[in-house]
């Protein structure tokens, strides 16, 4: 059905109250010859935005159901707020890095989100949860902060995976039926209710954090210790070397006698090698 309506302002605000004025004064920013309309749904697709035009809800109508923005440069969604009956948003292939400015959409059931820069994919669950209370589907594959085997295969595997898709059925509403590539089953809704909480992804940023490993000391406090204390290069030689004349010698007694008793070898030795 995309491609085959291509509405222009008047067409669109003549029914709906209070758009002709706000088409007037934002219509410019942004290009309206790549703006598709048809049926209540909207796509602006691949026009290098970096977030949604203001000037867009004049053309599409707040009753607008659907809006695909996908193939831009958004790194920010605030603009969202001005479509209240949103059921569907498409936002893949963007620069977002978190869902902060994600506003509530009451109505929302269909919401993908792949392949932009979200790091923290628990923080962006819990923004879902809040602002989305009738979700249905939603998809984060290729985030770097999703454990899939699209973004980094050789840093995650299917275990991985399967503990954050677990995370995530727990954490989001109980109306959610397909989460990424495919539909959520009963037994897996079994083990997030039981074990699901337990299951936060955890990952570390080398270039913004330094790794750090936690254990427990003898006394049974936590002792941290930086990476680099696992990676020296250790040496039984000594760090400087001496010359012939240089020397050091230290003379003692020793205090410990070996009588061989408990050798199993002593009834071999004479008393003279003693």
């Amino acid at each position: 059905m995309r491609g085959e309506i291509t509405y222009s302002p008047i067409h669109i605000s003549e029914n709906v109250p209070g758009v002709n004025k706000m088409a007037g004064k934002n219509e410019q920013d942004f290009n309206r010859s790549g703006l598709t309309v048809s049926q209540n749904r909207a796509w602006y697709t691949g026009q290098r935005a970096q977030r949604i035009p203001n000037g867009l809800v004049g053309l599409v109508g707040i009753e607008c159901m659907g809006l695909d923005l996908s193939y831009n440069e958004l790194t920010s969604v605030s603009a969202l707020k001005d479509y209240p009956y949103l059921q569907e948003l498409v936002l893949d292939n963007n620069e977002l890095k978190d869902l902060r400015t994600l506003a509530e959409m009451p109505l929302l059931t269909t919401l993908s989100v792949n392949n932009n820069k979200i790091g923290d994919i628990d923080a962006a669950l819990e923004r879902i949860r809040q602002c989305c209370p009738r979700l249905v589907y939603v998809s984060l594959l290729g985030n770097p902060g999703c454990p899939d085997q699209l973004t980094q295969p050789q840093a995650n595997d299917d275990d991985d995976y399967e503990r954050y898709r677990l995370y995530a059925i727990y954490l989001l509403p109980d109306t959610l039926r397909f989460l990424d590539s495919r539909p959520i089953t009963r037994q897996e809704r079994l083990q997030a209710k039981s074990r699901g909480r337990f299951l936060k992804t955890i990952r570390f940023d080398s270039k913004d954090e330094k790794e750090v490993v936690s254990t427990k000391s003898s006394s049974g406090s936590t002792e941290l210790f930086d990476e680099v204390d696992f990676h020296v290069n250790y040496t039984p030689l000594p760090v400087t070397v001496r010359s012939p004349q240089d020397h050091k010698v230290a003379y003692g007694k020793c205090r410990y006698r070996y009588s061989g008793k408990n050798s199993e070898g002593n009834r071999f030795i004479s008393n003279n090698d003693l």
